[in-house]
């Protein structure tokens, strides 16, 4: 993959460039894996295989660039995050209306909570999420870089436009400060 950004591989993609799309592929799929593991709960992992449900959001995500419309280095992370965040809950939706064809463990009894939210507790999830909601976007951006997606600091930089790692490593400081600010503040 070339050092390209990734406004100028949309921008490429957006003009059919096959090249520039499967740079896109390969820089955003370990990245969305990443982030989605601990997201689907194990009740609802039956039904779909993580990975296919990524790949195939990344593509249809692709397949409908004429509709994104770029606003910095970070947008289009945002923009396959929250794709992949809708189809994460379309799934659990899904799932919810299905039979369940396997008998129920404890854990299927106590409402299967996902890795993620085992790690960290439902209620703090959900305060996480809500939290991360009303901070502004780059801060988001750089949280979401950095916590969910696991960029080292030099690709968080490249993502959010900054000079380097440290400035970078700054921007994710603040941000947290800031989350956790808004976290302390409750609910709205």
């Amino acid at each position: 993959m070339d050092d390209a950004s990734s406004e100028e591989l949309v921008r490429r993609a957006r003009e059919g460039d096959i090249p520039a799309q499967e740079d896109l592929v390969r820089r955003y799929l370990p990245r969305l894996r990443r982030w989605a593991s601990g997201r689907l709960p194990l009740w609802a992992r039956d039904f779909v295989d993580t990975d296919d449900m990524i790949q195939e959001t990344l593509v249809r995500t692709l397949n409908r660039l004429d509709t994104f419309e770029p606003r910095g280095e970070g947008a289009f992370q945002a923009y396959v995050r929250q794709a992949l965040q809708h189809r994460i809950a379309d799934e659990l939706r899904r799932a919810g209306r299905r039979p369940r064809v396997r008998e129920l463990t404890e854990e299927d009894r106590a409402g299967g909570a996902s890795p993620l939210e085992e790690a960290i507790g439902r209620e703090a999830l959900e305060a996480y999420e809500k939290a991360l909601g009303r901070i502004d976007e780059e801060e988001r951006a750089a949280i979401v870089a950095r916590v969910e997606m696991g960029l080292d600091y030099a690709e968080v930089a490249r993502c959010l436009g900054k000079p380097s790692a440290d400035a970078a490593r700054m921007a994710v400081s603040r941000a947290l400060v800031r989350l956790a600010k808004e976290m302390d503040r409750g609910p709205d």
